[in-house]
């Protein structure tokens, strides 16, 4: 028996916008496109009330000494590594706060691993490794079914830790096994089931929104600035010299001087410069918050 539309994911259906894909000239692929992948943001925002409920409780976790885990297949796989390992250099953080697993491991970042993503017992194994209640697991498929990945929510919810499930799917069953479900169905891609495309920019989209404010309630940013960057190399430590004057309104000399000072570190220069401090009680005032800049700056304001 032939299964009706109804029963085939929206992310394996046909979109008819593309029927002619293979016949349109390079302008019109990439006009079509365009035009599809501007209803991925209206998509997110109908998401935004679950996506922020989700949010809030990676934050309690985190607070409450937690981290954050993601974990999916292929491409739902590769974008929570991505968004993962973001973190550090943008915000400061260890690299163990934010981590992403892949079905397949580490050869499955760069190379397809055939049926990795069919194994429920791996995703459980996986996470019985690294997981406790403390922890927050997100588990990222755009199909919204993928063993793997049910596996690893069915083993933290086991274990205590709180679960999201991200999909792009209506009804998803993954959604099922998590206590705060996001589904963002974005309707079919233009190349059918390619879900690199419109999904992935919607998980990304999402993910970003995780991480991004995250870091803003743990007090990783200025303002909008981001006073965590870690000044690796030569465009970094310029970086820092800009957030320096920005979030002083001093002169670039002077942001210089004070951004070497701090060892590049833009929140030490910055506390320096706010409150006529040395770098070792600017830096106190930041271990004594735990990092929290907002924290850290009241605190020398008193």
């Amino acid at each position: 028996m032939k299964p009706s539309v109804n029963d085939i994911p929206v992310t394996e259906q046909i979109n008819e916008r593309s029927r002619q894909l293979d016949r349109l000239s390079v302008a019109e692929i990439v006009q079509l496109m365009n035009e599809e992948d501007r209803t991925v943001a209206d998509s997110v925002q109908r998401a935004l009330p679950e996506i922020a409920s989700a949010i809030e409780a990676v934050v309690e976790a985190v607070e409450n000494g937690g981290r954050l885990f993601y974990i999916g297949a292929g491409t739902s796989g590769r974008l929570g590594i991505l968004d993962a390992s973001e973190c550090p250099p943008t915000f400061g953080v260890d690299p163990e706060l934010v981590v992403g697993i892949i079905a397949g491991g580490e050869r499955a970042i760069t190379r397809s691993i055939e049926n990795a993503e069919d194994d429920p017992e791996a995703g459980r194994k996986e996470i019985a490794a690294v997981l406790t209640d403390k922890d927050v697991l997100v588990g990222i498929a755009a199909s919204g079914s993928t063993p793997y990945v049910i596996g690893a929510l069915r083993e933290a919810n086991r274990i205590g830790a709180a679960t999201v499930s991200l999909s792009c799917n209506s009804d998803a069953p993954m959604s099922k096994e998590a206590r705060f479900p996001i589904e963002i169905p974005v309707g079919p891609e233009i190349v059918t089931g390619s879900t690199r495309l419109k999904a992935g920019t919607a998980t990304k989209m999402a993910l970003n929104m995780m991480t991004t404010t995250l870091m803003i309630r743990l007090g990783k940013v200025y303002g909008n600035l981001m006073v965590n960057v870690q000044a690796t190399n030569a465009k970094l430590r310029e970086r820092v010299v800009r957030i320096v004057q920005r979030g002083t309104g001093c002169d670039e000399a002077t942001a210089r001087e004070y951004a070497e000072a701090a060892e590049g570190d833009a929140r030490v220069a910055i506390l320096m410069l706010k409150f006529g401090v040395g770098a070792g009680e600017a830096k106190q005032a930041l271990l004594e918050t735990n990092g929290h800049f907002g924290k850290a700056f009241a605190r020398l304001e008193r």
